[in-house]
């Protein structure tokens, strides 16, 4: 039998994709995600730190940030400024997921969904943009964002 250092990650997420508990397939009620994925706690800092990468999330690309110190804060979407005091963190949590269960038309890219895509590259398929962790992380940053 052959193992890699992903073995257990792999079964696990089978076992919870066919128990139904997957992250992946975490419903959605009403507009949000109330539940964090696989149970994780998000950490603002961290999440801070993944929505200013310019080359992960690309969150700047698009989003005005309270982050002074980034250059070129982007104007294509709704400024995150104040996003804690309007969105709850379920609310928040589905938008990260997939903003395309709320506007299909949307041009948001869904951060953790793996079916259904378009012009996926050969290197991502089957993988989402963040983790589940990351998820929880953003969600965790954003929702401290009240002023």
């Amino acid at each position: 039998m052959i193992r890699s250092p992903h073995s257990a990650a792999v079964a696990a997420a089978i076992a919870a994709a066919l128990s139904g508990t997957s992250a992946l397939a975490q419903p959605a009620v009403a507009d949000a995600i109330p539940l964090a994925l696989d149970g994780l706690s998000g950490s603002a800092a961290r999440g801070r730190i993944v929505v200013a990468d310019r080359e992960g999330a690309h969150c700047l690309l698009c989003h005005a940030l309270p982050m002074p110190e980034e250059r070129f804060h982007g104007d294509l979407a709704p400024s995150l400024s104040g996003v804690g005091s309007r969105l709850s963190p379920g609310q928040i949590r589905l938008r990260i997921v997939d903003s395309s269960r709320l506007h299909a038309d949307t041009i948001m890219p869904p951060y953790f969904r793996t079916q259904d895509l378009n012009r996926v590259a050969r290197h991502w398929q089957g993988r989402t943009v963040l983790t589940a962790q990351q998820v929880e992380d953003v969600v965790a940053y954003l929702s401290s964002l009240k002023e």
